[in-house]
């Protein structure tokens, strides 16, 4: 019996899509744009704080953790299995006060189940479908041992679930982040290897972040497939009057960060010289500067109101 298959879709290498690398970014340095992911560590290593934290600065476009901007935010879909509602309220609400933000003005869609069982097809038809009706710019999953009954140190097991997200990943063009537990003791290893259960998991994701505490040291490190990691940043989780959030610790030093004197005067420069706004793209390429590294300093200046972002570009303020 012949079978009738189509042809699987086919396009010239040079006529694959550009994307312009302002959009490569979901949070810059931190997530890439449309990525898959693993937000892994021991218990108590404040995963969940870090997930809630990206998910606050994607609907609000504040930068994360205070530091890393988010170029292009949107709506963000949350299912948080492991702690109650008005604990995830609470959370969510300490973030915005430190991000300096209102809860009830982001755009931040949280599920209220009571279970979500992505090895069970009733329940991950439910979920593509409430993706498809939100169209969320970020889905994020926590825990990932809340969300199924497999045994997730068979990858025949674990390959399927993740595939699973993957497809929704591609089908609707938005950034999956699953938190994930890491092996008790694992400290000494590999942060990847040491997540616990297939080596599916760290080979799954395209952006991976992994905290990990050393005594009172919490630590990020950030791994991704498609761009440069950073080196490992120091975290603490501080409390500000009723916030409380993760930040980045006083002894943290960021890389690739120019001193800010000899890139604000080259912004300066180019704007006066222009004379009119500029937008990122045209002012990276008169000050030649990694993009990344140019918006967390306009971010910086605008908020300091020495520039003013504009739909037609960046300005400088009547008193810079």
């Amino acid at each position: 019996m012949t079978l009738n298959l189509e042809v699987l879709p086919v396009q010239p290498a040079h006529r694959l899509p550009l994307r312009a690398e302002a959009q490569r970014w979901l949070v810059t340095d931190l997530w890439l744009e449309e990525a898959v992911g693993i937000v892994g560590g021991e218990p108590k290593c404040c995963k969940s704080f870090l997930a809630l934290d990206l998910a606050v600065a994607v609907a609000s476009g504040t930068p994360c953790l205070r530091h890393f901007p988010v170029p292009h935010p949107g709506r963000v879909l949350l299912y948080a299995a492991e702690d109650a509602l008005h604990i995830v309220r609470g959370r969510l609400e300490g973030i915005c006060a430190a991000a300096g933000c209102d809860l009830k003005d982001l755009d931040l869609q949280v599920i209220t189940a009571p279970t979500l069982r992505i090895d069970q097809a009733t329940d991950r038809a439910r979920l593509q479908q409430t993706v498809e009706r939100l169209q969320p710019r970020l889905l994020i999953l926590d825990p990932f041992v809340r969300l199924h009954r497999i045994d997730e140190n068979a990858s025949g097991e674990v390959a399927p679930l993740l595939a699973y997200l993957r497809e929704l990943q591609r089908r609707y063009t938005l950034a999956v982040l699953l938190v994930h537990h890491a092996k008790k003791g694992g400290g000494r290893i590999r942060a990847g290897q040491a997540l616990r259960g297939s080596s599916e998991f760290h080979a799954w994701g395209d952006s991976n972040l992994y905290l990990r505490r050393h005594g009172n040291d919490l630590t990020l490190a950030v791994e991704h497939r498609a761009a440069p990691s950073l080196p490992p940043i120091n975290l603490e989780l501080a409390q500000h009057e009723q916030a409380l959030a993760l930040q980045l610790s006083s002894v943290t030093d960021m890389p690739e960060t120019p001193p800010p004197n000899s890139l604000d005067e080259r912004i300066f420069a180019a704007l006066r010289q222009a004379d009119h706004p500029l937008h990122v793209s045209q002012l990276q390429q008169q000050c030649r500067v990694r993009k990344s590294t140019l918006y967390v300093r306009l971010n910086a200046l605008t908020a300091a109101d020495k520039l003013i972002r504009t739909a037609e570009g960046y300005r400088i303020s009547s008193h810079p």
